[in-house]
Order: structure tokens, then C-alpha cells, then sequence
């Protein structure tokens, strides 16, 4: 199967796995899983550690292509339909980070890796 980390479930994962439920821990230490990780996730991290909102943030980014590499996840590049279904979305989630990742996981037909309960309005598919 092929998910898509939320921001929180990444961290999480690097950080604090023991935060994770234990469906979100099993799927992302399946060998047999596909990890994927959008680019709007190292952009939601930046803005929040450079405006001093996410302590611990600053190790990830330092490496964000080596922790991706020891996930064993594929970045998930932001493309134009993307960005298009982003902005056409229904607004049951106004965080633009979390509108691209709902986006994103409908388009490729991904399972969100996610605890946030806003997610369960839009129809994507979402793990917890």
C-alpha cells in the first residue's frame, strides 16, 4: 500500500514514534509499504521552525533528505493539478499545508497517515 506522511505523523515517526497509533506505526515499518513525503511538508516545517513554532524541527531539516532516506520515503513533489485541486477544495480545512496534502492523497490515490480529524471530511482515505 502507498501513504502519505501528515507533517505530524513525519515528525512523530523521526522523533517520537511512540506518538504514532499503532496502525500509523505498523504501516510505516511495513518493508512492504511506499512512503511518500510532499515537498509541502519541508516548506510547513521551515515557515513554523523559523517562526520559532517547532522545537526539534531544526534536526530534521538539517537532514530532511536523510531522514527521508532512513524512512525508506519518496518525496512527493508539488505539481500543477496539484496545486489546482488545493485551491478548489471544499473549506473544511483553511491550512494550506494540510489542503495540499488532502490534494495530493486523492490525486495519486494514497492513504493519509494522519491524526488530524478535519482530514475525515474531504474523500481521501486516511489512516490513524
Amino acid at each position: 500500500m502507498s501513504f502519505l506522511l501528515d507533517t505530524h505523523a513525519l515528525l512523530w515517526a523521526l522523533m517520537e514514534p511512540e506518538k504514532l497509533s499503532l496502525k500509523a506505526l505498523e504501516a510505516i515499518q511495513n518493508p512492504d509499504s511506499h512512503l511518500f513525503v510532499s515537498s509541502a511538508s519541508a516548506w510547513e516545517l521551515s515557515i513554523k521552525h523559523a517562526l520559532g513554532k517547532l522545537e526539534g524541527a531544526e534536526a530534521v531539516l538539517e537532514d530532511f533528505s536523510g531522514h527521508l532516506e532512513r524512512l525508506q520515503a519518496e518525496v512527493l513533489t508539488i505539481t500543477l493539478p496539484h496545486a489546482l485541486k488545493a485551491g478548489a477544495l471544499p473549506r473544511h480545512h483553511r491550512d494550506p499545508f494540510d489542503r495540499m496534502l488532502i490534494a495530493q492523497t486523492g490525486l495519486e490515490r494514497l492513504t493519509l497517515i494522519s491524526s488530524d480529524e478535519a482530514f475525515d471530511r474531504y474523500d481521501v482515505r486516511v489512516l490513524w
